[in-house]
């Protein structure tokens, strides 16, 4: 029935040589790589806002050069990450350039903060999604929460379905949000030029207003940056594409550059000029829609397209998470589980963790965008710092032709990245502070299992030059609880091996019963040695372990191995385990993790 379930989940298993048609083209690859970027612009926008609103509604001015300001950093990441590309074909992004030209540390911090930030995206962007999706039905506000994580698990339910699959479906809610932005911003923009618009909406550019301070902007030109997480996910999944895959994920990533820059720039103009304010109750893009087009269809076909693409920009977490992830695994820093492929093809065990993760996250923050933004974005802009950082030192050592305006590319990248970081770090420190906990944790983890993956590999290598054990012979402990086909079966099978030596071992918690099982036990196996164990106590583990040590013990100073064959019956049907004692299962878990001990099972299946 589980299997039926799974199948009808998640689809039938694909064989390992379907692998390529798993690969995505430039067109799924835009909507599924590039929808946590492009559905930034339904919130990155109110965050300039939110911050000039502190201000006054006068200096929402500012949003115009401030926009600029993002448009400039944008184009450096774009060109900067295009190069990332050409230079690391193989994907793994930020943390892949920080490792290979600035240390293994500053590589863990990138990949470190990148997957959490993936794990934010989702996070943020079905947050987003469902705040735009109550915006248009007040009514559901109470219900963000259950609404979010219902989202999570469908998501997650459609990557287990593969890359392919779920690219097919996200493409059309991708691209109708698209169309709906440029019908938004041409509708708007005709209505300004046609005068429309009241004047007396907004202030004009270059009013003066009192309490503006370059801090302020600052901060507000580092809110506004946050519309810019998500543009380093195609540089982690080039894997995704099809061959050439370097030269499509660099095509598709200067596409998502220029329609990020467009509808960005586009909605901060319309915003301005309409002189809409952030509230706590109804999006910016909501209340640019309703002032264009009024509640009619229009208004909540760009409401509808763009809760869609919030809910479904956390798509590019599950593009890009497992495959980082892949990265961290194969260089022995996050457990091998994450290298798996699932039934579908997809790294099934990142795709789950990242979806349970998410869910752990909006549960904390009760699916409140705000809350989660400014952690979001200093999880990416400490990674972009660091890549720019890493590829400036990159092009200083290798110095390849035409190698300084890629230098001054990402130079540029670079300080602005790190000058971001800095003004969410002091202006939203009681948000971020976390950050400077969770990130030296996680580090400090990737180092303690790397350390035991090397240790496990020295220990297993054929090549150590601690000495293997020459074994002499063989001495089979085979704990008994009555004379039963189970037993006999495990009796048989123990001979079978023709071990120096058999011992049967009966622990009783009555003398009579003890006296009256020896006589039994001679006159049905005489030739089986029984030993009889008391426990004061009616413990079968501690009298047996001991036992089992003391022989161990002797029968290492000849060179015998030790071997332990419990016998267990298994029933017909999995529910008839609970109205069994696992005496067995208990035995093993206790001497499983006994040094020179070898734990064998032998099962018996009932019938009936």
């Amino acid at each position: 029935m589980v299997s039926s379930i799974k199948r009808f989940l998640i689809g039938r298993p694909l064989k390992s040589t379907e692998l390529g048609e798993q690969k995505l083209n430039k067109t799924k690859a835009l909507a599924v790589l590039s929808s946590d970027a492009l559905s930034s612009v339904a919130y990155g926008p109110e965050q300039i806002l939110i911050v000039l609103y502190t201000i006054g509604l006068a200096a929402f001015w500012y949003s115009l050069p401030i926009a600029l300001g993002v448009l400039i950093l944008l184009t450096a990441l774009i060109l900067s990450y295009r190069q990332i590309i050409f230079a690391y074909p193989h994907g793994g992004g930020a943390y892949v350039v920080s490792k290979s030209n600035l240390g293994v540390n500053p590589g863990l911090i990138a990949g470190g903060s990148l997957l959490v930030d993936y794990i934010l995206t989702v996070a943020v962007s079905v947050s987003a999604g469902t705040d735009a999706l109550t915006s248009a039905f007040p009514n559901l506000h109470q219900y963000n929460v259950e609404i979010a994580i219902a989202f999570v698990i469908f998501i997650t339910l459609l990557n287990l379905r593969g890359v392919t699959e779920s690219a097919s479906i996200l493409a059309y809610p991708v691209y109708l949000f698209v169309l709906s932005m440029f019908i938004l911003i041409g509708a708007g923009i005709y209505n300004i030029l046609t005068g429309a618009v009241p004047a007396e909406l907004h202030t004009p550019i270059g009013t003066p207003v009192a309490g503006v301070s370059l801090f302020i902007l600052l901060r507000a030109f580092a809110s506004g940056s946050s519309a810019l997480t998500g543009v380093e996910a195609i540089s982690n999944a080039i894997p995704n594409f099809k061959d050439p895959a370097p030269n499509n994920a660099a095509k598709t990533l200067m596409m998502m550059g220029a329609l990020l820059a467009v509808l960005f720039s586009g909605i901060v103009f319309i915003a301005y000029y309409y002189g809409v304010g952030p509230s706590k109750e109804v999006t910016v893009i909501s209340q640019i829609a309703e002032e264009v087009f009024g509640r009619n269809f229009m208004y909540f076909f760009i409401q509808g397209t763009t809760a869609l693409i919030l809910i479904l920009a956390a798509n590019t977490g599950y593009s890009a998470f497992p495959l980082l992830a892949v990265n961290l695994a194969k260089d022995k820093f996050i457990p091998r589980m994450f290298l798996m492929r699932g039934d579908r093809l997809g790294y099934s065990n990142g795709i789950m963790i990242l979806g349970l993760s998410s869910i752990i996250l909006i549960l904390a923050f009760h699916a409140e965008t705000e809350s989660l933004i400014p952690l979001y974005a200093v999880g990416v802009f400490l990674p972009f710092t660091l890549s720019q950082s890493g590829m400036m030192v990159k092009w200083l050592r290798e110095k390849p032709q035409g190698w300084i305006p890629k230098f001054i590319i990402n130079t540029t990248g670079a300080a602005i990245s790190f000058m971001v970081t800095l003004v969410f770090f002091i202006t939203k420190f009681s948000q971020v502070w976390s950050i400077l906990i969770f990130l030296p944790i996680i580090v400090f983890l990737f180092h303690k299992i790397k350390k035991h993956y090397d240790a496990v590999g020295d220990q297993l290598s054929l090549t150590t030059c601690e000495p293997s054990m020459t074994i002499e012979g063989n001495v089979m402990i085979l704990p008994v609880a009555g004379m039963t086909h189970v037993v006999e079966n495990s009796i048989n099978y123990a001979k079978s091996l023709s071990p120096e030596q058999i011992i049967a071992v009966y622990v009783s918690f009555e003398r009579e019963d003890e006296r009256r099982f020896e006589e039994k036990w001679k006159k049905w196996q005489p030739e089986v040695r029984l030993v009889t164990l008391h426990s004061h106590y009616r413990n079968i583990i501690n009298p047996l372990t001991k036992f089992v040590d003391t022989i161990e013990k002797k029968a290492r100073e000849g060179n015998y191995q030790v071997t332990v064959i419990i016998p267990q019956f298994i029933p017909k049907k999995g529910w008839h385990n609970i109205l069994h004692n696992q005496s067995s299962l208990l035995i093993r878990a206790f001497l499983l993790y006994r040094r020179n001990v070898v734990v064998s099972t032998v099962p018996y299946h009932l019938k009936k």
